[in-house]
């Protein structure tokens, strides 16, 4: 490569991708050097601590917005809106409701439902305005197809994707049917992009689980993850988890307990009646989960992040252990949401008083109030911060947060969408 094309290089990778993307269409010669694996390893290279756009979705069916708070003005793809402001979308017949089903690596996973009550999916990059209509499954009988709509014992739980120098180069669709609610037996159906077709695939698990919570997984590395509960509590205790890329028909998945469910660690307390208000999402590419529980008048938080697929304490490494001393004594009455996806020293966290959102350092101890109604400001990692019926949405869950609940079933209310590092479309057959 001379000279000239290096010193291009150079100059484009200081560009956000908004910017990129136009340049593609500057020339053929352009397009070829923004293509080429060389400047894409480049770019990413160069823009690898760079700020990222990134959304927190609602994941409840609600006639709101699917986004609730949203993070632009970042660097790497300098967009004057929120990422989930480009989920414009496009289908050939009326809908009559939209829910985003997951989202992984910068692609969204969509149900749609028709007028006529029919669901419609789809795969899509939403910033490409790329989008997929995925086929039902054929060997899907018409009572299968009514458990799907209605949600019983079927569940369109998710999709993986793998991942070559930072861009997506295939997915897979998974769909769950369990025996029953509570089972040691799975089936999955499998969609895949690089051969376009759905297959089945049986899978046991190590002991008898309940599925009630199915419906909502968390993706990483290929993984799916969904809560579930093997304890006489309705307290969900534990994550199922399946590797989709790496397992075979007649693989056993993983069932792996969040630490603390017995013996406090720290303590050496038994925990078998402490009330948690707790979930588990992703920080950082690992996942992380967080517990709060308020004992002798003080609010404790800890974070683990998850270090080994193994049932056992060694899986789990203590992150954070503080008291939220500095947020009580201010008067915030708040609950857990999730961690920043790109900076595991933040959480977010909801003040149900203010009715706005605080943000929480916990290497600092510092801590910012974001309120719904201000104008959007600067949050911790400088990225421009929007709220979209978030309040709405937050009341609507509020009683899952209550202490009368808190021994009830937990539930993943948000979901990540994280913009990639770089362009790339939507991976599709090669018959398509």
């Amino acid at each position: 490569m001379d000279l000239p094309e290096i010193a291009l290089v150079n100059v484009l990778s200081r560009f956000p991708l908004k910017s990129i993307a136009r340049f593609r269409t500057v020339s053929k010669e352009w397009r070829s050097l923004i293509d080429s694996d060389f400047f894409r390893d480049q770019y990413i290279s160069f823009n690898s601590s760079s700020s990222l756009s990134w959304s927190i979705i609602q994941t409840n069916p609600h006639k709101l917005s699917l986004e609730i708070i949203g993070h632009h003005g970042c660097n790497t793809w300098g967009l004057d809106r929120s990422p989930a402001s480009f989920l414009r979308f496009f289908a050939k017949t009326t809908i009559r409701k939209l829910l985003v089903l997951s989202c992984t690596d910068g692609l969204v996973s969509i149900c749609a439902e028709a007028s006529d009550g029919s669901p419609l999916y789809y795969i899509g990059n939403p910033l490409m305005e790329d989008w997929f209509h995925l086929p039902l499954p054929p060997f899907l009988s018409s009572p299968d197809l009514d458990s799907l709509r209605k949600n019983k014992r079927f569940s369109d739980t998710g999709f993986v994707t793998k991942m070559r120098s930072g861009v997506v180069v295939s997915y897979k669709v998974v769909w769950m049917l369990t025996h029953g609610r509570l089972s040691d037996k799975l089936d999955f159906m499998i969609y895949s992009s690089e051969t376009g077709t759905w297959r089945k695939r049986h899978v046991s698990c190590p002991h008898t689980t309940d599925w009630e919570r199915q419906d909502k997984s968390i993706a990483l590395n290929g993984v799916l993850h969904w809560l579930s509960e093997d304890t006489p509590s309705f307290d969900a205790s534990s994550f199922v988890a399946y590797d989709f890329y790496g397992g075979g028909d007649g693989d056993e998945c993983r069932i792996i307990h969040f630490p603390g469910s017995q013996i406090d660690e720290v303590t050496g307390d038994n925990l078998s009646q402490r009330v948690y208000r707790r979930s588990f999402t992703t920080s950082e590419g690992s996942i992380v989960y967080f517990n709060e529980f308020h004992e002798n008048e003080t609010h404790t938080l800890r974070v683990w992040r998850l270090v080994k697929y193994e049932d056992c304490p060694e899986a789990w490494q203590l992150s954070w252990d503080l008291k939220l001393t500095s947020l009580t004594e201010s008067g915030i009455c708040y609950f857990p949401m999730v961690m920043h996806p790109l900076n595991s020293d933040i959480i977010y966290l909801w003040n149900w008083t203010a009715k706005g959102l605080v943000l929480f350092n916990l290497r600092t101890r510092v801590f910012s109030v974001r309120k719904e109604a201000e104008e959007d400001g600067k949050c911790m990692d400088g990225c421009s911060l929007s709220f979209n019926w978030c309040s709405e949405y937050m009341d609507s869950i509020r009683k899952y947060n209550l202490p009368g609940y808190q021994r009830g079933p937990n539930s993943l209310f948000f979901s990540q969408y994280v913009l990639p590092r770089w362009l790339h479309r939507l991976p599709r057959p090669l018959s398509t």
